[in-house]
C-alpha cells in the first residue's frame, strides 16, 4: 500500500506533504512541469523545424483540443498549478534550496499575472495594449512562443537548483529538515560517519 494511499483526507495537510509525503509530492509535481515543458518544446517544433504558421502551432494538446490554446484555459490553469505547487511544496526545503525555490516562486508569480492578463482578454475579447489578439506585458516586445519559452526556463532553472540543493543539504540544512526526500541523505551519513574510538 503507497503512503498516499494509506493517509486519510483528514490528515494530509500541508505539514505532511512537506515531512512524510514530499518525495510523492515532490514528484507528482515535477511530472507536471515536465508535461508542460513538452507541450512547449512541441510548439516550439512545430513553429521552428516543422515551419507552421504561428497561431497553428499549439502542441500537442492544442492540436486535438484547439480551444484549449485559443481560450488562454490551458495556460492559465498551468500557471495557478505552478503557484499553488511552489507555495505547498515551499514549505519542506531549508537553506539553499528554500532560497531557490522561492525565486523560482517569484518568478512564476509574474508568470501567473501575464497569463491571468491573457485569460481576460481571451473572455472578455477586449485586447490591451493596441494589440488584435490577447496580449501579455512582455509580449509587447517579444513574441510569444519565444517569450513562454523564456519564462518556463527561468522558472524551471531555480527550482531545478532547489531540488538540487534540496538532495544534498550541507549539515546545518540537515539538521533543520524533516522531509521524505532527505531519509536517505540522513541515514547514508549516520552510515559513514567515524564511530567514536573505543575507551
Amino acid at each position: 500500500m503507497s503512503a498516499l494511499s494509506a493517509t486519510s483526507p483528514r490528515s494530509l495537510g500541508i505539514a505532511t506533504i512537506n515531512r512524510r509525503l514530499h518525495r510523492q509530492a515532490l514528484n507528482v509535481f515535477m511530472f507536471i512541469v515536465l508535461a508542460h515543458w513538452a507541450e512547449h518544446l512541441a510548439q516550439a517544433y512545430q513553429v521552428w523545424v516543422l515551419d507552421w504558421p504561428r497561431p497553428a502551432a499549439r502542441g500537442a494538446l492544442g492540436q486535438f483540443l484547439p480551444w484549449l490554446s485559443t481560450s488562454e484555459w490551458l495556460h492559465y490553469w498551468y500557471a495557478l498549478v505552478m503557484i499553488v505547487g511552489l507555495v505547498l511544496l515551499r514549505p519542506g526545503f531549508v537553506g539553499r534550496a528554500r532560497v531557490w525555490w522561492t525565486v523560482a516562486l517569484a518568478i512564476q508569480f509574474w508568470h501567473h499575472i501575464e497569463h491571468l492578463l491573457l485569460l481576460v482578454q481571451a473572455q472578455t475579447h477586449v485586447f490591451f495594449f493596441g494589440g488584435t489578439v490577447p496580449t501579455s506585458v512582455a509580449q509587447t516586445v517579444f513574441p510569444r512562443v519565444e517569450l513562454h519559452l523564456f519564462y518556463n526556463s527561468v522558472v524551471f532553472i531555480p527550482m531545478m537548483i532547489a531540488v538540487y540543493l534540496h538532495q544534498r543539504p550541507n549539515e546545518r540544512e540537515l539538521r533543520a529538515t524533516s522531509c521524505s526526500c532527505i531519509h536517505r541523505a540522513r541515514t547514508g551519513r549516520a552510515a559513514s560517519a567515524p564511530s567514536a574510538p573505543a575507551a
